[in-house]
Protein backbone atom coordinates (compact mmCIF):
# COMPACT_ATOMS: atom_id res chain seq x y z
CA UNK A 1 0.00 0.00 0.00
CA UNK A 2 2.78 2.48 0.98
CA UNK A 3 4.28 1.62 -2.11
CA UNK A 4 1.55 2.15 -4.45
CA UNK A 5 1.15 5.44 -3.18
CA UNK A 6 4.85 6.57 -3.36
CA UNK A 7 4.72 5.84 -6.69
CA UNK A 8 1.39 7.55 -6.92
CA UNK A 9 3.11 10.55 -5.33
CA UNK A 10 6.71 10.64 -7.58
CA UNK A 11 3.89 10.27 -11.06
CA UNK A 12 2.39 13.45 -9.41
CA UNK A 13 5.24 15.10 -9.04
CA UNK A 14 6.69 14.40 -12.21
CA UNK A 15 3.28 15.49 -13.82
CA UNK A 16 3.90 18.95 -11.68
CA UNK A 17 7.35 19.32 -13.15
CA UNK A 18 5.91 18.74 -16.85
CA UNK A 19 2.98 20.95 -16.17
CA UNK A 20 5.79 23.74 -14.57
CA UNK A 21 7.93 23.55 -17.99
CA UNK A 22 4.93 23.42 -19.89
CA UNK A 23 3.62 26.74 -18.37
CA UNK A 24 6.94 28.85 -18.25
CA UNK A 25 7.39 28.26 -22.07
CA UNK A 26 3.95 29.28 -22.64
CA UNK A 27 5.09 32.42 -20.85
CA UNK A 28 8.11 32.83 -22.31
CA UNK A 29 6.57 32.82 -25.85
CA UNK A 30 3.83 35.40 -24.84
CA UNK A 31 7.07 37.61 -23.74
CA UNK A 32 8.54 36.92 -27.00
CA UNK A 33 5.07 37.60 -28.83
CA UNK A 34 5.19 41.22 -27.49
CA UNK A 35 8.47 42.20 -27.99
CA UNK A 36 6.59 42.26 -31.88
CA UNK A 37 3.85 44.95 -32.59
CA UNK A 38 1.44 43.21 -35.21
CA UNK A 39 -0.48 45.87 -37.75
CA UNK A 40 -2.62 44.47 -40.72
CA UNK A 41 -2.94 45.75 -44.11
CA UNK A 42 -5.94 45.18 -46.84
CA UNK A 43 -6.46 46.27 -50.39
CA UNK A 44 -6.65 45.30 -54.08
CA UNK A 45 -3.51 43.24 -55.19
CA UNK A 46 -5.37 41.25 -58.00
CA UNK A 47 -8.06 43.22 -60.09
CA UNK A 48 -8.45 46.52 -61.92
CA UNK A 49 -7.39 48.48 -58.97
CA UNK A 50 -3.90 46.24 -58.42
CA UNK A 51 -1.77 49.31 -59.23
CA UNK A 52 -3.53 51.07 -56.42
CA UNK A 53 -2.95 48.51 -53.65
CA UNK A 54 0.26 47.59 -54.97
CA UNK A 55 1.58 50.57 -53.91
CA UNK A 56 -0.08 51.17 -51.03
CA UNK A 57 1.54 47.62 -49.61
CA UNK A 58 4.76 48.57 -50.73
CA UNK A 59 4.70 52.24 -48.67
CA UNK A 60 3.43 50.77 -45.82
CA UNK A 61 6.25 47.45 -45.97
CA UNK A 62 9.12 50.58 -46.52
CA UNK A 63 7.66 52.52 -43.90
CA UNK A 64 7.86 49.49 -41.48
CA UNK A 65 11.36 48.40 -42.34
CA UNK A 66 12.21 52.68 -41.86
CA UNK A 67 10.66 52.28 -38.43
CA UNK A 68 12.28 49.22 -37.25
CA UNK A 69 15.77 50.54 -38.41
CA UNK A 70 15.11 53.42 -36.04
CA UNK A 71 13.63 51.30 -33.13
CA UNK A 72 10.22 50.73 -33.94
CA UNK A 73 7.82 52.15 -31.70
CA UNK A 74 7.44 51.56 -28.15
CA UNK A 75 10.80 50.39 -28.27
CA UNK A 76 9.15 46.87 -30.13
CA UNK A 77 9.79 46.18 -33.75
CA UNK A 78 6.90 46.29 -36.03
CA UNK A 79 5.62 43.59 -38.31
CA UNK A 80 2.77 44.16 -40.98
CA UNK A 81 0.25 41.77 -42.60
CA UNK A 82 -1.71 42.06 -45.81
CA UNK A 83 -4.19 40.46 -47.34
CA UNK A 84 -5.12 40.19 -50.67
CA UNK A 85 -8.74 41.67 -51.01
CA UNK A 86 -9.29 41.14 -54.64
CA UNK A 87 -11.41 44.44 -54.86
CA UNK A 88 -14.32 42.50 -53.48
CA UNK A 89 -15.99 43.52 -50.49
CA UNK A 90 -16.43 39.75 -49.17
CA UNK A 91 -13.05 39.16 -49.47
CA UNK A 92 -12.28 42.17 -47.14
CA UNK A 93 -14.30 41.37 -44.49
CA UNK A 94 -13.10 38.00 -44.54
CA UNK A 95 -9.15 39.38 -44.71
CA UNK A 96 -10.26 41.51 -41.65
CA UNK A 97 -11.87 38.66 -39.49
CA UNK A 98 -8.14 36.92 -40.47
CA UNK A 99 -6.17 40.03 -39.15
CA UNK A 100 -8.04 40.25 -35.95
CA UNK A 101 -8.81 36.56 -35.16
CA UNK A 102 -5.76 34.39 -36.18
CA UNK A 103 -2.92 37.22 -36.62
CA UNK A 104 -4.04 39.30 -33.56
CA UNK A 105 -2.78 43.00 -35.16
CA UNK A 106 -3.61 45.97 -33.38
CA UNK A 107 -4.70 47.72 -36.25
CA UNK A 108 -5.32 47.92 -39.64
CA UNK A 109 -4.31 50.15 -42.32
CA UNK A 110 -6.85 50.12 -45.61
CA UNK A 111 -8.48 49.83 -47.87
CA UNK A 112 -8.66 52.42 -50.50
CA UNK A 113 -12.29 51.57 -52.04
CA UNK A 114 -15.33 52.86 -50.12
CA UNK A 115 -17.39 49.52 -50.41
CA UNK A 116 -14.98 47.26 -48.87
CA UNK A 117 -13.87 49.58 -45.90
CA UNK A 118 -18.48 49.99 -45.30
CA UNK A 119 -18.25 46.42 -45.16
CA UNK A 120 -15.78 45.37 -42.40
CA UNK A 121 -17.48 48.09 -40.09
CA UNK A 122 -18.94 45.40 -38.20
CA UNK A 123 -16.13 42.70 -37.89
CA UNK A 124 -13.71 45.87 -36.37
CA UNK A 125 -16.26 46.42 -34.00
CA UNK A 126 -16.57 43.44 -32.91
CA UNK A 127 -13.19 42.62 -32.19
CA UNK A 128 -12.30 45.73 -30.74
CA UNK A 129 -9.46 46.71 -33.82
CA UNK A 130 -9.09 50.03 -35.44
CA UNK A 131 -9.23 50.56 -39.08
CA UNK A 132 -7.27 53.85 -41.19
CA UNK A 133 -8.99 53.66 -44.89
CA UNK A 134 -6.78 55.20 -47.61
CA UNK A 135 -8.53 56.92 -50.13
CA UNK A 136 -12.70 55.43 -49.09
CA UNK A 137 -13.88 58.75 -49.31
CA UNK A 138 -17.98 57.55 -49.08
CA UNK A 139 -19.41 59.67 -46.00
CA UNK A 140 -20.12 56.06 -44.97
CA UNK A 141 -16.70 54.46 -44.30
CA UNK A 142 -17.23 56.56 -40.61
CA UNK A 143 -20.58 57.46 -40.29
CA UNK A 144 -23.57 55.07 -40.53
CA UNK A 145 -26.68 56.04 -41.80
CA UNK A 146 -28.11 57.34 -38.68
CA UNK A 147 -25.27 59.50 -38.12
CA UNK A 148 -23.73 57.95 -35.33
CA UNK A 149 -19.62 57.37 -36.10
CA UNK A 150 -18.35 53.91 -36.68
CA UNK A 151 -16.23 53.39 -33.07
CA UNK A 152 -13.28 51.69 -34.69
CA UNK A 153 -13.65 53.26 -38.57
CA UNK A 154 -10.71 56.38 -39.24
CA UNK A 155 -9.89 57.90 -42.89
CA UNK A 156 -6.72 60.01 -43.62
CA UNK A 157 -8.70 61.31 -47.00
CA UNK A 158 -11.54 63.88 -47.15
CA UNK A 159 -14.92 62.92 -48.29
CA UNK A 160 -17.12 62.41 -51.32
CA UNK A 161 -19.58 65.46 -50.60
CA UNK A 162 -16.46 67.76 -50.34
CA UNK A 163 -14.73 66.36 -53.40
CA UNK A 164 -17.70 66.79 -55.58
CA UNK A 165 -18.58 70.37 -54.03
CA UNK A 166 -14.88 71.34 -54.50
CA UNK A 167 -14.94 70.26 -58.64
CA UNK A 168 -18.38 72.23 -59.17
CA UNK A 169 -17.16 75.26 -57.87
CA UNK A 170 -14.06 75.23 -59.49
CA UNK A 171 -15.44 74.47 -62.62
CA UNK A 172 -17.63 77.24 -62.25
CA UNK A 173 -16.16 79.88 -60.14
CA UNK A 174 -12.61 79.73 -61.85
CA UNK A 175 -13.50 78.01 -64.99
CA UNK A 176 -16.31 80.13 -65.64
CA UNK A 177 -18.18 77.00 -67.04
CA UNK A 178 -22.18 77.14 -66.75
CA UNK A 179 -23.45 73.93 -68.87
CA UNK A 180 -22.67 70.95 -67.49
CA UNK A 181 -23.71 67.23 -68.59
CA UNK A 182 -22.81 64.28 -65.75
CA UNK A 183 -21.87 60.59 -66.49
CA UNK A 184 -21.57 58.16 -64.05
CA UNK A 185 -21.72 54.67 -62.26
CA UNK A 186 -24.66 54.37 -61.14
CA UNK A 187 -23.61 50.81 -59.28
CA UNK A 188 -21.06 52.49 -57.37
CA UNK A 189 -21.60 54.43 -54.12
CA UNK A 190 -18.41 56.62 -54.75
CA UNK A 191 -19.47 57.96 -58.27
CA UNK A 192 -22.76 58.49 -56.91
CA UNK A 193 -21.53 60.41 -54.73
CA UNK A 194 -19.57 62.93 -56.40
CA UNK A 195 -22.58 63.50 -58.51
CA UNK A 196 -24.96 64.12 -56.18
CA UNK A 197 -22.48 67.25 -54.83
CA UNK A 198 -21.29 68.37 -58.27
CA UNK A 199 -24.89 68.91 -58.93
CA UNK A 200 -26.21 70.27 -56.08
CA UNK A 201 -23.11 72.66 -55.43
CA UNK A 202 -23.18 73.63 -59.79
CA UNK A 203 -26.78 74.04 -59.33
CA UNK A 204 -26.71 76.46 -56.42
CA UNK A 205 -23.82 78.25 -58.16
CA UNK A 206 -26.07 79.47 -60.79
CA UNK A 207 -24.81 76.60 -63.24
CA UNK A 208 -27.23 74.23 -65.33
CA UNK A 209 -26.92 70.34 -65.47
CA UNK A 210 -28.33 69.93 -69.45
CA UNK A 211 -27.45 66.10 -69.20
CA UNK A 212 -26.87 63.13 -66.82
CA UNK A 213 -26.18 60.06 -68.31
CA UNK A 214 -25.99 56.44 -66.11
CA UNK A 215 -23.86 53.20 -66.44
CA UNK A 216 -22.89 50.17 -64.63
CA UNK A 217 -19.65 48.88 -64.01
CA UNK A 218 -18.16 46.74 -66.07
CA UNK A 219 -19.73 48.21 -69.46
CA UNK A 220 -16.64 48.80 -72.07
CA UNK A 221 -18.87 50.77 -74.68
CA UNK A 222 -20.37 54.42 -73.57
CA UNK A 223 -20.74 55.50 -77.02
CA UNK A 224 -25.00 55.54 -76.52
CA UNK A 225 -24.94 57.88 -73.49
CA UNK A 226 -21.99 59.94 -74.86
CA UNK A 227 -24.07 60.57 -78.08
CA UNK A 228 -27.38 61.95 -76.35
CA UNK A 229 -25.07 64.45 -74.71
CA UNK A 230 -23.39 65.10 -77.82
CA UNK A 231 -26.18 66.52 -79.40
CA UNK A 232 -27.09 69.14 -76.30
CA UNK A 233 -23.52 70.31 -76.65
CA UNK A 234 -22.52 71.04 -73.05
CA UNK A 235 -19.16 72.98 -71.73
CA UNK A 236 -17.96 70.11 -69.80
CA UNK A 237 -18.26 66.96 -68.84
CA UNK A 238 -18.18 65.84 -64.93
CA UNK A 239 -16.88 61.94 -65.22
CA UNK A 240 -17.13 60.69 -61.25
CA UNK A 241 -15.47 57.29 -61.92
CA UNK A 242 -12.02 55.56 -61.97
CA UNK A 243 -9.59 55.50 -64.60
CA UNK A 244 -9.80 52.13 -66.54
CA UNK A 245 -13.68 53.30 -67.61
CA UNK A 246 -12.14 56.98 -67.65
CA UNK A 247 -9.72 55.88 -70.60
CA UNK A 248 -12.51 54.32 -72.55
CA UNK A 249 -15.24 57.06 -71.83
CA UNK A 250 -12.52 59.75 -73.06
CA UNK A 251 -11.29 57.87 -76.15
CA UNK A 252 -15.27 57.04 -76.98
CA UNK A 253 -16.45 60.84 -76.23
CA UNK A 254 -13.03 62.52 -78.29
CA UNK A 255 -13.76 59.89 -81.25
CA UNK A 256 -17.57 61.01 -81.33
CA UNK A 257 -16.09 64.99 -82.12
CA UNK A 258 -16.83 66.19 -78.54
CA UNK A 259 -14.37 68.84 -77.85
CA UNK A 260 -16.02 69.99 -73.90
CA UNK A 261 -13.93 69.74 -71.18
CA UNK A 262 -13.72 66.83 -69.46
CA UNK A 263 -13.18 66.44 -65.61
CA UNK A 264 -13.35 64.00 -62.77
CA UNK A 265 -12.47 63.13 -59.11
CA UNK A 266 -9.28 61.62 -57.19
CA UNK A 267 -10.03 58.20 -58.89
CA UNK A 268 -8.97 59.10 -62.44
CA UNK A 269 -5.63 60.21 -60.33
CA UNK A 270 -3.03 56.98 -61.59
CA UNK A 271 -0.23 56.51 -63.94
CA UNK A 272 -2.35 53.96 -65.89
CA UNK A 273 -4.53 56.50 -67.03
CA UNK A 274 -2.15 58.60 -68.88
CA UNK A 275 -1.07 55.72 -70.94
CA UNK A 276 -4.62 53.96 -71.30
CA UNK A 277 -6.10 57.46 -72.47
CA UNK A 278 -3.33 59.23 -73.88
CA UNK A 279 -4.41 62.62 -75.81
CA UNK A 280 -8.11 62.00 -74.96
CA UNK A 281 -7.44 63.25 -71.35
CA UNK A 282 -5.18 66.52 -71.88
CA UNK A 283 -6.77 69.47 -70.82
CA UNK A 284 -8.67 67.61 -68.55
CA UNK A 285 -9.04 68.38 -64.74
CA UNK A 286 -9.05 66.17 -61.86
CA UNK A 287 -9.67 66.73 -57.95
CA UNK A 288 -6.58 65.39 -55.61
CA UNK A 289 -5.16 64.87 -52.28
CA UNK A 290 -2.31 66.69 -52.83
CA UNK A 291 0.48 68.26 -55.72
CA UNK A 292 2.75 65.12 -56.72
CA UNK A 293 5.49 68.14 -57.25
CA UNK A 294 5.52 69.91 -53.80
CA UNK A 295 8.91 70.02 -52.50
CA UNK A 296 7.54 68.28 -49.54
CA UNK A 297 6.20 65.06 -51.12
CA UNK A 298 9.30 64.44 -52.69
CA UNK A 299 12.03 62.83 -50.31
CA UNK A 300 9.03 60.44 -49.94
CA UNK A 301 8.88 60.30 -53.86
CA UNK A 302 12.46 59.53 -54.74
CA UNK A 303 12.79 56.89 -51.81
CA UNK A 304 9.85 55.18 -53.15
CA UNK A 305 11.08 55.41 -56.51
CA UNK A 306 14.50 54.01 -55.73
CA UNK A 307 12.93 50.93 -53.61
CA UNK A 308 10.80 49.88 -56.10
CA UNK A 309 11.51 51.22 -59.40
CA UNK A 310 7.63 52.35 -59.93
CA UNK A 311 6.10 55.78 -59.88
CA UNK A 312 4.18 56.62 -56.37
CA UNK A 313 0.48 56.01 -57.39
CA UNK A 314 -1.93 58.71 -55.43
CA UNK A 315 -2.64 55.66 -52.55
CA UNK A 316 1.01 55.52 -51.27
CA UNK A 317 0.64 59.02 -50.01
CA UNK A 318 -2.22 57.82 -48.27
CA UNK A 319 -0.75 54.94 -47.06
CA UNK A 320 2.29 57.04 -45.88
CA UNK A 321 -0.46 59.17 -44.07
CA UNK A 322 -2.09 56.68 -42.21
CA UNK A 323 1.13 54.52 -41.18
CA UNK A 324 1.84 58.26 -39.77
CA UNK A 325 -1.14 58.74 -38.27
CA UNK A 326 -1.32 54.92 -36.55
CA UNK A 327 2.47 55.59 -35.18
CA UNK A 328 1.32 58.68 -33.69
CA UNK A 329 -1.88 57.08 -32.04
CA UNK A 330 0.37 54.00 -30.71
CA UNK A 331 3.11 56.43 -29.14
CA UNK A 332 0.11 58.41 -27.37
CA UNK A 333 -1.61 55.42 -26.28
CA UNK A 334 1.49 54.11 -24.56
CA UNK A 335 0.74 50.66 -25.12
CA UNK A 336 0.30 48.30 -28.19
CA UNK A 337 -3.59 47.84 -27.47
CA UNK A 338 -6.22 48.17 -29.71
CA UNK A 339 -8.66 50.20 -27.74
CA UNK A 340 -5.66 52.89 -26.86
CA UNK A 341 -4.97 53.07 -29.72
CA UNK A 342 -7.98 53.89 -30.86
CA UNK A 343 -8.56 56.03 -28.27
CA UNK A 344 -5.76 58.00 -28.99
CA UNK A 345 -6.21 58.31 -32.40
CA UNK A 346 -10.04 60.25 -32.09
CA UNK A 347 -7.37 63.24 -31.31
CA UNK A 348 -4.85 62.55 -33.36
CA UNK A 349 -2.47 65.09 -34.94
CA UNK A 350 0.36 64.44 -37.45
CA UNK A 351 1.81 66.14 -40.23
CA UNK A 352 1.02 64.15 -43.11
CA UNK A 353 2.34 64.67 -46.90
CA UNK A 354 -1.47 65.00 -47.75
CA UNK A 355 -1.72 68.25 -45.41
CA UNK A 356 -2.32 67.80 -41.76
CA UNK A 357 -4.20 65.02 -40.19
CA UNK A 358 -6.69 66.14 -37.18
CA UNK A 359 -8.97 63.26 -36.73
CA UNK A 360 -12.45 65.10 -35.89
CA UNK A 361 -13.66 62.43 -32.45
CA UNK A 362 -17.21 63.19 -33.69
CA UNK A 363 -16.69 61.88 -37.85
CA UNK A 364 -13.37 60.34 -37.56
CA UNK A 365 -12.69 62.27 -40.45
CA UNK A 366 -9.77 64.93 -40.95
CA UNK A 367 -10.44 68.45 -40.59
CA UNK A 368 -9.71 71.34 -42.91
CA UNK A 369 -8.15 69.63 -45.79
CA UNK A 370 -7.77 71.64 -48.85
CA UNK A 371 -7.98 69.42 -52.25
CA UNK A 372 -5.85 70.10 -55.02
CA UNK A 373 -6.05 70.99 -58.37
CA UNK A 374 -4.59 69.06 -61.14
CA UNK A 375 -4.70 69.91 -64.87
CA UNK A 376 -3.72 66.54 -67.00
CA UNK A 377 -1.09 68.84 -69.38
CA UNK A 378 1.21 67.13 -72.04
CA UNK A 379 0.57 63.67 -70.38
CA UNK A 380 1.26 64.95 -66.74
CA UNK A 381 -0.65 66.11 -63.81
CA UNK A 382 -0.03 69.38 -63.37
CA UNK A 383 -0.56 71.49 -60.21
CA UNK A 384 -3.12 74.88 -60.68
CA UNK A 385 -3.92 75.47 -56.98
CA UNK A 386 -5.39 74.20 -54.05
CA UNK A 387 -8.98 74.97 -53.88
CA UNK A 388 -12.08 74.21 -50.47
CA UNK A 389 -15.29 75.16 -50.32
CA UNK A 390 -18.23 75.19 -47.62
CA UNK A 391 -20.34 72.09 -47.78
CA UNK A 392 -23.75 73.00 -46.58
Amino acid sequence: MKKAVSILMIMMLVLGLLAGCSSSGTATGAAAESEVIKIGWIGSLTGDQAIWGTCEFNTVQMMVEDANANGGWLGKQIEVIGYDTKGDSLEAVNAVKRLVGQDKVVAIIGPNASGQAIAISQVLEEAGVPDIATVATNPKVTVDENGNTKPYNFRVCFIDPYQGAVAAGYAYEVLGLKKAAILYDVADEYSQGLTEFFEKTFVELGGEIVAKEAFKFGDVDFRPQLSSIKEINPEMIFMPYFFKEVALSSTQARELGINAVLMGGDGWTSEQLLEMAGDSVQGSYVVNHLDFEDPDVQTFKNAYMAKYNAAVELNGYLAYDAFRLLEESVKKAGVADSVKIKEAMETAEVQGITGKIKINPKTHNPEGKEAAILKIDQNKYVFQTKYSVEIK
